[in-house]
């Protein structure tokens, strides 16, 4: 059973940040990073999502203030870490606030709240010091790419494609964003299982 994060689990970057207005007037809680702060592998998704305030467990970011805890997205991601070997990684997103479109459901993040929450992943991911970053989807790859001023040139060509940060310190794994995985595996070439086992054989590369 996939563990559902514990309060005590979040790395708090900079409590109450309103580098962006329209995020503020979004948001429930801030969603920070959370796990082992001596995790090998980081999980980054894109931005929290609206979530279930009433739901008994994984209410979303918005509600637990804490990365990748919505019953979807969250519970999936970290199911497939855990499915592939690596059950103690450490999540966060790329825009630390949930972003609305007016009508209570996510919008993409703006280049300029990346750019504004990119200070704060920096700061996460120099405290956890891991061996591989792994972006989920087109925006968190471009913003952990963003650290070498790399540009992202056709998102499904760089998945389960490692490079290295120079910046970083560490391997970059980009994957699919779980709620669009379905759709695009077998784009890919892979069944189901087939992805998480590969998956799992390029972290334990990378990890050593």
């Amino acid at each position: 059973m996939t563990r559902f994060p514990q309060p005590d689990d979040r790395l708090v970057v900079e409590p109450g940040c309103e580098r962006c207005p329209a995020l503020v007037d979004c948001r429930e809680r801030i969603a920070w990073g959370n796990g082992p702060t001596d995790a090998d592998v980081v999980v980054v998704g894109e931005a929290p999502a609206s979530g279930e305030p009433d739901a008994d467990s994984w209410r979303g970011g918005n509600w637990t203030g804490m990365a990748y805890t919505s019953r979807h997205s969250g519970r999936r991601v970290r199911g497939l870490l855990a499915d592939a070997g690596f059950p103690g990684a450490f999540y966060t997103n790329a825009v630390n606030c949930f972003p609305c479109d007016g009508d209570g459901s996510n919008r993409e993040p703006t280049a300029e709240e990346l750019a504004n929450c990119r200070d704060h992943l920096g700061t996460e991911l120099e405290a956890v010091d891991p061996s591989v970053v792994v972006p989920t989807g087109k925006h968190a790859t471009e913003t952990v790419f963003a650290f070498d001023d790399r540009a992202l040139d056709g998102f499904l060509d760089a998945v389960l494609s490692p490079v290295e940060s120079g910046v970083l310190g560490c391997a970059v794994l980009p994957i699919l964003h779980p709620s669009y995985q379905d759709v695009w595996v077998s784009r890919l070439g892979y069944e189901p299982d087939e992805y998480v086992a590969a998956v799992g054989d390029e972290l334990a590369s990378l990890v050593g």
